[in-house]
């Protein structure tokens, strides 16, 4: 028996968390929103607040674990993204970017190498500002995910 539809919310630092619910309200999809401290989230009753311990991977851990092929995985976090694809899960960054099995191991290899630079002492910079173009193309591909998988099931 497959699971039914979810979303997953890397909550602690995402940009689009209202962006979700306003599409998971149109296509009546629940949505866990998984974080170290507890989050303000609108009382509806497909948005659940988890709340795990401050471990410092404890959200991963969680997201990880629940994935499956019915979820779709919103998080920035690359090494997360890999976790949740190795469970057949769809992963979108907050930017609508997917994270698939062919694009990962590259943004691994990015996200390697900015880890060296900085431990060098390397003043290499973030990533670009959040902008109004990366909020409608989330939405975007959100969307396009919710009727693919629903499709699908």
């Amino acid at each position: 028996m497959s699971k039914t539809l979810e979303i997953f919310i890397d909550a602690d630092a995402c940009p689009v968390k209202e962006e979700t619910y306003k599409v998971a309200f149109r296509y009546d999809v629940p949505v866990s929103v998984v974080a170290n401290a507890p989050i303000r989230i609108p009382r509806h009753p497909l948005i659940k607040r988890i709340t795990v311990n401050d471990h410092y991977d404890a959200a991963d851990d969680y997201v990880a674990e629940h994935a499956h092929v019915n979820s779709i995985v919103i998080t920035a976090d690359i090494l997360l993204a890999e976790r949740c694809l190795k469970m057949d899960a769809t992963v979108l960054g907050p930017k609508g970017t997917p994270f698939t099995k062919d694009s990962i191991g590259s943004a691994l290899a990015s996200r390697a190498i900015m880890s060296d630079l900085r431990a060098g002492g390397d003043a290499v910079g973030g990533p670009a500002p959040f902008q109004k173009a990366d909020r409608s193309r989330f939405l975007s591909a959100l969307d396009e995910a919710i009727v693919r998988l629903k499709r699908q099931g």
